[in-house]
């Protein structure tokens, strides 16, 4: 489980709490709107910052946050910033952050040492050649 996964099960388990909460007789139903409300929120937040869905070595890369020239600002879905604010706010501690499944690209982004081992001198491009 990734960290968005666990934000997501905790948010729907809040929500199913909340609305469980708005059956019983006796309960404020300014508290119960509020808290579904907030749950509405994180989900409009964990929607934006999600998994990369692009260019297949980005694949780990958080969306929301946005790529610049080089690449993702975010490489990892599990150090985006707001994932990591939204996470603490819904209580996760150091144990159980330090658990968390970090996301695996689809495949490796080929390495200049990697193509030399594998590719003939005499084929390699002049820019990889030592």
């Amino acid at each position: 489980m990734n960290l968005h996964e666990w934000i997501t099960e905790v948010v729907e388990a809040r929500t199913r709490f909340a609305q469980k909460v708005a059956q019983e007789p006796l309960h404020d139903p300014g508290l119960v709107a509020d808290a579904l409300r907030r749950c509405e929120a994180d989900r409009r937040i964990l929607a934006r910052h999600c998994l990369g869905t692009g260019v297949s070595f980005y694949s780990t890369a958080c969306d929301g946050c946005g790529y610049d020239d080089c690449g993702p600002n975010v490489e990892n879905l599990n150090d985006c910033p707001e994932l990591l604010d939204l996470a603490h706010a819904l209580g996760i501690t150091d144990d159980e952050l330090a658990a968390l499944e970090r996301p695996e690209p689809l495949f490796a982004i080929p390495s200049v040492k990697r193509t030399q081992a594998t590719i003939p001198a005499e084929q390699t491009p002049a820019t990889f050649r030592p």
